[in-house]
């Protein structure tokens, strides 16, 4: 058995905490280990971060009053994720219709392979910077990791673990 689902989420703040939430339930449910669904769990979390942040205009989203409030603009409101749990890897995909990620963080696979599992050096950053540092700990949480950008489109975080099972879980492979 398998599962997947999908979130289409307004680019609030308040949205991360609720995909964070929604993971984690799934996979206690589904009989994952707690330190695989935590590591996803905080991976899952920088990336809707980042959606809220830089994923559009925040302008769009109009303000209690103006006559657009309540729709979401069609290019910037939202943000979508989507969760595979399927046998022995989850896949989680987060994407945001904001301008998409700089050429140098564009279609930056984490491995080479799924058998050397090994991690390409990260370009160096400020330890003090007060932003940077999300796209980094998805791949160190991650086993295999792509960012990427939709033409027009926005960005993608696309972002795998293999999966541990506790004893008498419901999915186990």
């Amino acid at each position: 058995m398998s599962i997947w689902w999908s979130l289409h989420l307004r680019r609030e703040a308040a949205s991360v905490p609720l995909a964070r939430r929604f993971l984690l339930g799934t996979m206690e449910t589904a009989g994952v280990d707690p330190d695989i669904s935590f590591d996803l769990s905080v991976a899952l979390s920088e990336a809707c971060a980042n959606a809220v942040e830089h994923g559009g205009d925040r302008t769009a989203l109009g303000e209690p009053g103006d006559t657009g409030y309540g729709r979401p603009a069609a290019d910037s409101g939202q943000y979508r994720v989507t969760a595979y749990l399927d046998g022995e890897k989850c896949r989680i995909e987060v994407s945001d219709s904001g301008p998409g990620f700089p050429a140098r963080r564009a279609l930056r696979p984490a491995a080479p392979s799924e058998q050397q599992p090994t991690r390409p050096a990260l370009p160096a950053r400020d330890a003090e910077a007060e932003s940077g540092r999300g796209l980094d700990l998805i791949q160190q949480l991650s086993d295999h990791v792509q960012f990427g950008n939709r033409p027009g489109h926005g960005a993608v975080v696309r972002f795998d673990k293999v999966l541990k099972w506790r004893e008498g879980a419901l999915l186990t492979v």
